[in-house]
């Protein structure tokens, strides 16, 4: 539910309410019960929470250079890895 701010044309007084959008806007002062107005409010900020939200988090692991050794199953060749050796 948002959260709307009035101000009482009155006596000034500045009071916050819970609402929902579909709802009404307050009429009265409950301090004094005079003319209210609503003013426009500020907003809110975004918050962020759990993973996703950096770029970091989306790179792609950058595939090894080196073939991974089938005898071992290391994701680097040995240095007597068959492999290795046929690629050089």
């Amino acid at each position: 539910m948002p959260t709307y701010e009035y101000e009482c044309n009155k006596c000034n007084e500045h009071f916050e309410m819970f609402q929902n959008m579909t709802e009404e806007p307050i009429r009265a002062c409950p301090k004094c019960g005079g003319d209210v107005k609503r003013l426009i409010g500020k907003g809110s900020g975004i918050i962020f929470k759990g993973s996703g939200f950096y770029a970091t988090d989306y790179r792609k692991k950058s595939p090894s250079k080196e073939p991974a050794c089938p005898e071992s199953g290391k994701s680097k060749a040995c240095e007597s890895c068959p492999a290795k050796k046929e690629n050089k």
